[in-house]
């Protein structure tokens, strides 16, 4: 997801090699900051593959969540039109209810 973002790898700063003039850096100095670049680095990647394992298994949860919402809320209205088939029940309403509690049993 960030590798077309991400410029540097660990590697390309291991293997880096600077120029040296005659009053350059010294070699034990640039080591050991790089060391702490590629550690920093490393842990970065490790943070970001953390967390898009976080969201895929939120965004799986999400979607199951809202499934059993939806069947829960059939449910709701057959239980309604249960509570109400005693006060006026027609032909249609009876058709009604035989198609969700289908809906419920077979799916949509």
């Amino acid at each position: 997801m960030y590798d077309d973002r991400i410029i540097l790898t660990s590697k390309d700063i291991y293997e880096k090699d600077f120029k040296m003039d005659t009053r350059g850096y010294r070699p034990q100095e640039v080591d050991k900051f790089l060391d702490v670049i590629m550690r920093d680095y490393d842990e970065f990647v490790n943070i970001i593959k953390d967390q898009e394992r976080e969201k895929k298994l939120l965004t799986d949860d999400n979607a199951r969540l809202k499934q059993e919402i939806r069947m829960l809320n059939s449910k709701l209205e057959v239980l309604k039109d249960t509570e109400n088939y005693g006060k006026s029940t027609n032909n249609a309403d009876l058709l009604r209810r035989v198609s969700k509690l289908e809906e419920i049993i077979y799916g949509e």
